[in-house]
């Protein structure tokens, strides 16, 4: 593949034989950046991890202490409507808001919060959902008997991590205009909850690499110990 001019000396301010201190490596990607908008930050991370095992799973979510730039719109479908129009959400109300995902095929938003007296609804849009990462789900704080503090965490920076098949993990923690510290700081967050969440079932190396990188720009080795 034929690199621009501008990635390939982005990858010349990096050490390929080197693998950086999240500090070095929060400085370093700032730099790296090769286009013109103000770009994400990402983490791709590989595991030492078989995904076919149901001991071996590795889900959640965190809130980075500094978010991560995005905005996302949040659809709260509730009997507590009022709490959850106070909180924030962007789209608030009941069996109607299911109406319309199915009858208009809506999904101008990026994330639906619920109380659990709903999920049986919303169970039977399971089909239209799950295959978009829509579902409310406990485990990532979605369903909550208390619908502010849901719509109040996502607003603060909580994220969603968890690996594919292929027992990888993909995550942005930040934008290129974020200073390095408070990258370095998101980062840190994240690195420390995955260390927290191993499954104890998996022997040996847990993490095998880690690497942080811009929209479109060069990979840079993170060292995790």
């Amino acid at each position: 593949m034929k690199r621009s001019k501008k990635y390939r000396a982005s990858l010349e301010l990096i050490d390929s034989a080197k693998t950086y201190s999240i500090a070095e490596a929060c400085e370093l990607v700032k730099k790296t950046s090769t286009v013109k908008f103000d770009a994400t930050v990402d983490v791709s991370i590989s595991f030492n991890i078989d995904t076919t095992k149901a001991d071996q799973q590795i889900r959640g979510t965190l809130i980075l202490p500094h978010g991560n730039g995005k905005t996302k719109k949040i659809v709260a479908i509730t009997s507590k409507v009022e709490e959850a129009k106070a909180a924030g959400a962007d789209y608030y109300g009941g069996k109607e808001l299911l109406e319309k995902i199915q009858k208009e095929n809506w999904f101008d938003y990026d994330v639906i919060v619920a109380t659990p007296d709903m999920m049986g609804e919303i169970g039977k849009l399971g089909r239209v959902l799950g295959p978009k990462g829509l579902m409310p789900n406990p485990k990532t704080g979605t369903v909550a008997v208390d619908i502010a503090k849901a719509i109040n965490e996502i607003k603060l920076g909580k994220v969603e991590y968890r690996l594919d098949r292929e027992a990888n993990m993909a995550l942005t923690i930040g934008r290129v205009s974020f200073d390095a510290e408070k990258l370095a700081t998101n980062l840190t967050a994240l690195i420390d909850t995955l260390l927290k969440v191993r499954p104890a079932a998996v022997k040996g190396v847990y993490i095998k690499s880690a690497s942080i990188h811009t929209t479109m720009g060069p990979s840079i080795r993170i060292a995790l110990n």
